[in-house]
């Protein structure tokens, strides 16, 4: 029996769960996992990589650590805000890393395993070692872009003899990070999808784009980097392509389209509580509403705890005629043209006798990655070729070519800005606005209404507790 110490779970917020069957573990003993029952066949890795998705779901269904510090939405009919949206906090009610670390240690103990377990095919076994290192670079991208320094713990722990870590840096994060991805895409047996519902090598590489650009951003890399960032993102996209229309990429009926380099895959009956129905009305507010048939409300599956914000709607409203507007929020009114509530509309679900929240989460997809593509070209200093990438999303959305100056700095204003239309409620405005702050692009704390007038540090703070179980774990810098 592999004894995993409780002490551990504690140090790194992790409630470790076996992937296959998810039961909570005892909190007055200590933790197990048996593995004298498994790791024994193919089947038994690919129940546990089945289990690591359920996880990583579970982790991406969440606007908190992705959206809420923002300016994409203010409280909803229904509310309240959170903590980080409210800009307010502290070691007392910091978010814990417990399910980034839980979802790490299973891909730790996957990769551990397979390595001894022989398959029919090897492609098949390389391909599953692949999307671990894949999720596992994933989570710690995660980690260091929200708290900044973090621990690195590479080891399936199953026993009591293990060092208390402390936060490695960034750049050592960092080079994990593209080291598993590196040696991802060298095992994935082919260039495209098996099953978009599953990371991929387009996916990996989108994620290397991406946090090569974090690098060079935040933690000062160099054009190495953004050279590296740009041949990495033009992998998946040569191997996946705009939707001609935009509202057709949120489609519960055509949910893996050309454009979805990874969706996470919610069902009905299988999955319930997408995040998107925390823009929804009720239908009880709606019965005012001369257009309630148009909005996407339910009769128990909704909340509208956050609305769009006025800045995305002023955003939308510089170009009358983008068509993305009304795919992405729509306003309820009564007979007197009065407004009730605005409300997500890109997230819409599907009726059956209510409505279910069924959209897949989209992580990563063609349009965005354009975006990502012109943002490495106006850092290289090509900012012709860059406004080309950016055209081609403008394009789709018809409001015109950029016709703006050709100065780099200013193309990258103009980049995020469009990334802030293109990719509204897609959990990438609080992350694009800290790697646009650190290059000097903007000044976040002018940025984001709520932290005006304030200096409080942009990256989470660790809970008291977890350090007075570690005096290793130092508090995020600004917190002390």
């Amino acid at each position: 029996m592999k004894r995993i110490p409780k002490k551990l779970c504690y140090l790194l917020g992790a409630v470790l769960l076996l992937a296959s069957c998810k039961k909570m573990l005892d909190i007055d003993t200590v933790s197990t996992i048996d593995s004298s029952s498994y790791w024994k066949a193919e089947g038994d890795v690919e129940g546990y990589m089945i289990g690591i998705y359920d996880d990583l779901r579970e982790l991406m269904n969440n606007s908190f650590h992705f959206e809420d510090r923002g300016d994409v939405f203010i409280p909803g009919i229904e509310g309240p805000a959170s903590t980080a949206w409210e800009q307010n906090l502290n070691d007392q009610n910091a978010p814990n890393w417990v399910n980034y670390y839980n979802l790490a240690f299973h891909c730790n103990l996957l990769l551990k395993h397979t390595p001894g377990i022989t398959f029919v095919q090897e492609a098949k076994k390389n391909r599953l070692m692949a999307e671990a290192l894949t999720v596992r670079a994933y989570v710690y991208f995660l980690l260091t872009k929200s708290w900044n320094n973090v621990p690195i713990v590479l080891d399936a722990i199953e026993s009591d003899n293990y060092e208390m870590p402390a936060r490695n840096t960034p750049g050592e994060v960092m080079t994990q990070i593209i080291k598993d991805l590196d040696q991802a895409i060298s095992l994935y047996p082919e260039d495209g999808f098996v099953n978009k519902n599953r990371v991929s090598k387009p996916f990996a590489n989108a994620l290397k784009a991406d946090a090569l650009l974090w690098k060079f951003k935040v933690q000062k890399g160099t054009n190495a980097d953004l050279e590296a960032a740009l041949t990495a993102v033009n992998q998946p996209l040569g191997v996946t392509a705009l939707v001609d229309s935009f509202a057709l990429i949120f489609s519960t009926t055509n949910k893996l389209n050309s454009e979805i380099v990874l969706g996470m895959r919610f069902m009905r009956d299988e999955k319930s509580d997408h995040y998107g129905s925390r823009m929804k009305p009720r239908d009880l507010f709606l019965n005012p509403a001369v257009n309630k048939a148009d909005v996407a409300y339910s009769i128990n599956g909704s909340r509208s705890v956050y609305q769009p914000s006025p800045k995305i709607e002023a955003a939308f409203a510089e170009n009358p005629a983008d068509k993305r507007k009304a795919a992405s929020i729509i306003r309820a009114v009564n007979a007197t043209g009065g407004t009730i509530g605005i409300f997500d509309n890109k997230f819409r679900g599907t009726m059956f006798e209510d409505r279910y929240y069924d959209n897949d989460i989209i992580i990563y997809r063609h349009g965005g990655l354009l975006l990502t593509k012109a943002e490495i070209l106006a850092a290289l200093n090509r900012a012709p070729e860059a406004i080309t990438e950016l055209n081609k999303v403008r394009k789709r959305a018809n409001i015109g070519d950029y016709t703006g100056s050709n100065v780099p700095a200013t193309v990258e204003k103009e980049i995020l800005k469009e990334r802030f239309r293109e990719l509204y409620f897609e959990f990438t405005r609080w992350h694009d606005l800290v790697r646009a702050h650190y290059y000097g692009t903007i000044d976040i704390y002018k940025e984001v209404p709520n932290l005006v007038g304030k200096t409080v540090p942009l990256f989470f703070p660790i809970p008291r507790a977890q350090r007075d179980i570690n005096d290793k774990l130092t508090q995020t810098e600004g917190y002390n």
